[in-house]
């Protein structure tokens, strides 16, 4: 079922008081003893404070008259009020509607979920101040939040262990008649997730999700680079203009002159009659071989 259906055809129902942590009570006494759904709290000044509760005609009834009750034995004088069916007009008026938008969009997670609740009031700041101090010195307490109603009305929110919030609120009392006048206190065992998600809460106990910010430009400065001594020497020669030219090994110089005189060598001509070589003759036919042979031998 859609969070926002609930509201849908249900009954209002308000109870006020004059002081804060008996409407805190008084709001806890609701939630638990039927189903409805606490949608906040309306601090109207000088000290009246309504705790305000949704759901089915019957259940708001019984919370209403159990929250009547309760603020009987407070010693409260109390208002009371069930509206069946409100129109959707009184709900877009009244800041009663934007509390319920709030709560069909769901809640966020309380650091001090499923811990004791205690309220100290006082008629004077520094009585709630001094108070406060003294709660936070004498137990493992945490002081969450604190609340103004007006008429001078100030109340410390404490938070911890059913034994501590106990511990704390009695020397609070103390402190807080010693310094001022004390108004009312009240110690909630445990808490319903409703009444966590309407109690006050400091600031500095919420924790906000920053955006993630980026650079707009993203500039990229290019570093010098650093010339080992030995590279520096090498570019230097590479730089230097040749004075000398290259010298050949002796071995590797001599084959190169004899190929270079084999070469420059003026080539023989077959065809000049004045070449070393003689033309060639015919041999007589009508000689002898033999009698050329002797001819030869008679010459030697």
């Amino acid at each position: 079922m859609n969070r926002l259906d609930r509201f849908t055809d249900t009954a209002l129902g308000l109870v006020s008081t004059e002081s804060f942590p008996a409407i805190v009570g008084i709001a806890d006494m609701m939630l638990k003893s039927s189903d409805v759904t606490l949608v906040g709290y309306e601090k109207t000044g000088g000290g009246f404070c309504t705790a305000v509760v949704r759901g089915g005609i019957s259940d708001v009834r019984l919370a209403v008259q159990e929250g009547i009750d309760l603020a009987a034995q407070f010693g409260q004088k109390v208002s009371t009020l069930v509206v069946p069916r409100p129109l959707a007009n009184l709900e877009a008026v009244l800041p009663i509607g934007t509390k319920l938008a709030e709560l069909a969009k769901g809640r966020h997670g309380n650091p001090f979920s499923n811990q004791a609740v205690g309220l100290l009031e006082t008629r004077g700041f520094p009585a709630m101040v001094g108070a406060a101090d003294a709660m936070l010195k004498s137990a493992d307490v945490t002081l969450t939040a604190y609340e103004t109603i007006g008429s001078g009305l100030c109340t410390a929110i404490i938070r911890g262990t059913i034994a501590n919030v106990a511990m704390a609120i009695d020397v609070g009392m103390q402190e807080a008649e010693r310094i001022g006048e004390l108004h009312s206190v009240m110690v909630i065992p445990r808490a319903l997730e409703d009444l966590d998600a309407t109690l006050p809460l400091a600031s500095c106990w919420i924790e906000e999700m920053q955006p993630l910010r980026l650079p707009i430009n993203l500039k990229e400065v290019e570093k010098e680079l650093v010339a080992l001594p030995e590279l520096q020497q090498e570019q230097r020669q590479l730089a230097e203009p040749v004075q000398t030219p290259l010298q050949l090994p002796e071995s590797k110089q001599m084959q190169v002159e004899e190929q270079l005189e084999f070469t420059t060598q003026e080539p023989i001509s077959l065809s000049d009659p004045q070449g070393v070589l003689e033309p060639l003759k015919a041999p007589d036919p009508a000689i002898n071989p033999a009698q050329k042979r002797q001819e030869l031998d008679d010459d030697e």
